[in-house]
């Protein structure tokens, strides 16, 4: 159970607690119609993914010289996705925004990803490391050299998607630096560290800190990210920061286990409801399409 655990994040208070007698969104009704079109579901995250991906693409061209943009060009494509990119552009539809002002941030944030998931991986001897979900093509020295080239690139997407006419700018930075802050020592890093304590070095490990880390600061910081170039205030930034950081939570449980048992089935069904919580602030809009993100 998390108990009563209090963390800060953004400008908010999240509270990640299991009670049991937790109050019932009256959204559920909605959602689990959601929940029971699991391949339209599916085809929405694909399609989305497929934009992302495709906006990518055009960013990063095989071109010369193919030393640097060949291997950038693999490991870019061929880490393993999570939703994190997807509920950005989703967050920013939910706000009013289009989804090509989310389009860079999104992949931004899959780039930031690859580059994780490139360190986390680097085929060395001298030391064990989570077998790799696919072939290694490169040396070790170009997989780390790329993985440290795409870092900075992600935020040269960033900043070269700031349109003058639309005065963006400001939003664009605060952007970058909710992705800087997810992605450092305080997050996404630090969730790297914890998961090698616990993997590599058999220590005592917290599984659900590193989903909170990891997936769950990931995750809130896409949907964060999304709510801002959407154009939202700063209550639904919150709001939507909040739903994240429970979407990611969720899901770095699941993938920090073997199998799902009871105990971890009445938790998850805790933080899900938290995070319908924090959608019945949008309640009257069109949230089918982010409700999804919870499904479990």
């Amino acid at each position: 159970m998390f108990g009563a655990l209090i963390q800060p994040y953004g400008n908010s208070t999240v509270k990640l607690s299991c009670r049991s007698d937790i109050r019932r969104s009256p959204l559920p009704s909605k959602l689990s119609t959601a929940a029971q079109t699991t391949p339209a579901r599916s085809s929405s995250w694909a399609s989305l993914q497929a934009d992302i991906e495709a906006h990518l693409k055009q960013a990063i061209p095989m071109k010369e010289p193919l030393v640097v943009f060949e291997p950038m060009h693999h490991l870019a494509f061929t880490a393993p996705r999570t939703t994190a990119p997807a509920l950005c552009v989703v967050a920013c539809e939910l706000v009013g925004g289009q989804q090509d002002r989310a389009l860079p941030a999104a992949s931004a944030l899959l780039l930031m990803q690859a580059v994780a998931y490139t360190h986390e991986h680097l085929p060395l001897t001298d030391r064990p490391r989570p077998k790799p979900r696919g072939h290694h093509v490169y040396d070790p020295n170009i997989e780390l050299l790329s993985g440290d080239g795409m870092l900075p690139f992600a935020f040269e997407l960033l900043a070269t998607s700031n349109v003058p006419t639309r005065e963006d700018s400001d939003r664009i930075l605060r952007v970058m630096v909710e992705i800087s802050r997810a992605v450092g020592s305080e997050g996404l890093v630090e969730g790297q560290y914890l998961k090698f304590m616990r993997t590599q070095l058999d220590a005592e490990g917290n599984i659900k800190a590193e989903a909170e880390k990891s997936e769950g600061r990931m995750h809130a910081c896409g949907a964060a990210c999304g709510a801002v170039l959407g154009g939202g205030g700063e209550e639904e930034i919150e709001k939507l920061r909040n739903y994240g950081l429970y979407v990611g939570i969720i899901q770095g449980l699941l993938q920090g286990v073997e199998k799902v048992n009871e105990g971890l089935k009445k938790e998850l069904e805790g933080i899900r409801n938290l995070a319908l919580e924090e959608l019945e602030f949008f309640e009257g809009r069109d949230i089918e399409a982010i409700s999804t993100f919870i499904d479990v």
